[in-house]
């Protein structure tokens, strides 16, 4: 119980420390942590920051479904959070993660996998990495 109890004051005291915006969300970048890859970019609400915290495993909050969702839940490529940083303003965080598979519903390892190409046609090319086919993965 007095675990439980530390662990409860330790998250709302770094949950504290967080400015979220109007709607209650902060932006987070996500980075590989052995190689610096950046995987994506999501938000939180603070029930995503106490779940990432208590569980280790990364929890989102989906602007478009309007829900918490664990990444991994459906596709298996959980996210490991192993170093969480702030930003100077207190309202953007860095996790740095040990990715399962592809962060990307897309089948890349990052979602940041297209490069510009030519900047007069504005033609980007994929230079990412797939890591798995999303038809097998997901059943939408």
């Amino acid at each position: 119980m007095v675990v439980l109890l530390a662990i409860i004051v330790m998250n709302k005291t770094i949950v504290s420390q967080v400015r979220f915006d109007e709607k209650g969300l902060v932006p987070v970048i996500v980075q590989d942590v052995v190689t610096g890859e950046v995987i994506m970019l999501a938000y939180m609400n603070d029930e995503a920051l106490n779940r990432t915290l208590d569980t280790g495993k990364m929890h989102y909050y989906s602007r478009s479904r309007k829900k918490l969702w664990l990444k991994g839940e459906e596709s298996g490529n959980f996210q490991e959070y192993r170093e969480m940083l702030i930003d100077c303003d207190n309202d953007t965080l860095l996790f740095k993660v040990r990715q399962k598979g592809g962060g990307c519903h897309k089948g890349y390892f990052s979602c940041f996998f297209r490069t510009l190409k030519d900047k007069e046609t504005g033609e980007f090319v994929v230079t990412g990495r797939k890591v798995f086919e999303p038809y097998e993965v997901y059943k939408k």
